[in-house]
């Protein structure tokens, strides 16, 4: 849709506005009746107040955790999409949500863990195990880290964290309250500290994303071109394979597993910007951040005053676009 350098940079300066107009919506709305003059005291002028401290405390944080998972699950779907050049990878593809969901049962069941913070942490160890298990196995043989492995392996080790983790659930009811919440995914009741914890990580994926794009443009061509225009393609795997860990990894230890964000933003990204990574992550990013946003305000008024887990909205959004992606790569064939 765009084509010129210009038109995408104008893309990005739009997108980029409708990115803080989703981010004030979400720090305004909600079953708190609040204004925008008071949201505008309460981060300027915080009186203590019962408005201002739920826009500082509450919103706020939700506002910016929301935008920066969003991105980095955008940009890591990207990245998978380009390394197993399957339109439907997702990083959940690696086995990611799946090994920080079965770690955190794991200590929850046996070791009593409750904490919040503690649990993002462990969520983030099970993302990297997860993923190191499907990088050894996709580069053991004689054809090294091949998109099929890679897409076989993940599956694989996904299915058998999910049904390990059902098991335990089925046997500790406890466990299963305590975590049921964090596993449906949600940015809601997450504190910035949960963010600052994990943001020089995510910082750092997405700055090397960013470095990576042209060498992933490269690879994008095949191997056998990339290897013989002098690219050290295990190498360029390995590090995207990285980047994706750290992404993913570090937005599961703050939400948990949202679904779908991954494998919808990349589609739409394309139809703005092309195929070409230095602009695709970048447009990722801020679609990313942009949908997770409005996906967490609607979650806000769905059973108001209730709250829906936005982990649930976005499958809803997610599903269709699924069916349609893979109907049309069926099609396609």
């Amino acid at each position: 849709m765009l084509v010129t350098n210009r038109q995408k940079m104008v893309g990005l300066i739009g997108l980029l506005i409708v990115l803080l107009a989703a981010m004030w919506m979400s720090i305004v709305c909600g079953y708190t009746d609040t204004s925008w003059r008071q949201a505008v005291a309460a981060l300027i002028d915080n009186d203590g107040s019962n408005a201002h401290l739920v826009v500082a405390t509450v919103r706020l944080p939700r506002a910016l955790i929301a935008a920066a998972v969003g991105a980095s699950l955008a940009m890591a779907g990207a990245l998978m999409q380009a390394l197993t050049r399957n339109p439907l990878a997702s990083p959940g593809i690696f086995g990611i949500n799946a090994g920080a969901g079965f770690l955190i049962v794991v200590m929850v069941t046996f070791f009593s863990i409750s904490s919040l913070q503690m649990l993002s942490w462990v969520a983030f160890m099970g993302a990297a195990m997860a993923a190191l298990i499907v990088f050894v196995i996709s580069a053991a043989g004689k054809d090294g880290l091949t998109p099929l492995k890679m897409t076989l392996a993940g599956t694989a080790v996904a299915a058998l964290f999910a049904s390990l983790t059902q098991g335990m659930l089925a046997m500790n009811e406890k466990a299963l309250e305590e975590v049921l919440f964090w596993l449906a995914g949600s940015v809601a009741g997450r504190k910035l500290e949960l963010l600052a914890a994990v943001f020089p990580y995510l910082a750092a994926a997405w700055l090397g994303s960013m470095l990576l794009a042209r060498h992933v443009n490269i690879l994008m061509m095949g191997d056998d071109v990339a290897k013989g225009l002098g690219q050290r393609t295990t190498f360029i795997k390995a590090a995207a394979a990285l980047l994706v860990v750290l992404l993913a990894g570090g937005s599961v230890a703050v939400a948990g597993p949202i679904g779908f964000i991954g494998i919808m933003v990349p589609h739409m990204a394309r139809a703005l910007a092309g195929v070409d990574h230095r602009w695709l992550l970048p447009y990722c990013a801020l679609l990313g951040g942009i949908l997770l946003l409005m996906a967490d305000i609607g979650a806000r008024y769905v059973l108001m005053p209730c709250e829906v887990p936005v982990g649930i909205v976005t499958a809803l959004l997610g599903v269709p676009f699924f069916i349609y992606i893979a109907r049309r790569g069926i099609a396609a064939k």
